[in-house]
């Protein structure tokens, strides 16, 4: 059977609901250059369907059905924004989840700690933002005095550098995570981090599973159908 998908808007929210008639949801948050329907979520939406659980997932600024949009994809907007979804979900379902890929997975994070979530699955999780800014910044020889004299700073990859950004990350620092959480990451992912994704499931007593060879971006038909048997196990 086709898996019902319906696209509408939360406030003005570009959003999607998969299957119908359930009591618990999972709010899923894509990653970077992604969108509300990529291939992570859709695969996610099939089988969680199989369980008695529905997908609501929506595009994040300067992505999907956003990308003309001129609000920069910023933490603080990114978790307000998150809030409002979830807070949407918890009025309309009685258990709700959350998914989170990459960057996605971060602003669920910030947004959702203290929360009663059902279950979290994260796929190459960013848990440490602030280290991954202060990279780029040391890559580019950007110091902390120059973002804050000059408010943004574009760089040769594509990312620009924001001060409020930084320091936004900087004064919310992810102490606690109480959700029961599986994480799924590459071996070789030079994203994320996998030590950093390591210590952090330590940490916080999640389930880490590691795919031998994967990097950050899971997309060739293997890292797919690996990411499927993931599902398969913990949903």
């Amino acid at each position: 059977m086709q898996l019902i998908q319906t696209e509408f808007t939360i406030g003005a929210l570009p959003a999607a609901l998969w299957g119908e008639g359930q009591e618990e949801v999972i709010v899923a948050v894509h990653g970077n250059f992604s969108s509300k329907t990529d291939t992570p979520i859709r695969l996610l939406a099939e089988h969680a369907a199989g369980k008695g659980c529905q997908v609501l997932s929506f595009d994040l600024p300067g992505h999907g059905a956003r990308r003309e949009e001129v609000t920069p994809c910023k933490v603080q907007t990114c978790v307000w924004e998150l809030c409002g979804v979830l807070r949407y979900a918890r009025e309309r379902w009685k258990r709700v989840g959350l998914f989170g890929c990459s960057m996605g997975a971060y602003f669920g994070l910030l947004a959702c700690q203290g929360l009663p979530l059902e279950r979290c699955l994260f796929l190459s999780p960013v848990v440490d933002m602030q280290k991954i800014i202060e990279g780029m910044m040391a890559q580019f020889h950007v110091t902390p005095g120059r973002l804050r004299a000059e408010g943004e700073i574009p760089t040769p990859i594509g990312q620009t550098l924001y001060w409020d950004y930084y320091r936004y990350v900087s004064e919310h620092p992810v102490t606690r995570w109480d959700a029961p959480t599986a994480i799924l990451c590459g071996s070789e992912d030079d994203m994320s981090g996998r030590g950093d994704i390591q210590a952090f499931a330590e940490r916080f007593h999640c389930k880490l599973d590691v795919l031998k060879g994967g990097g950050h971006y899971f997309h060739t038909p293997g890292q797919l159908a690996y990411y499927e048997g993931w599902l398969k196990r913990n949903l």
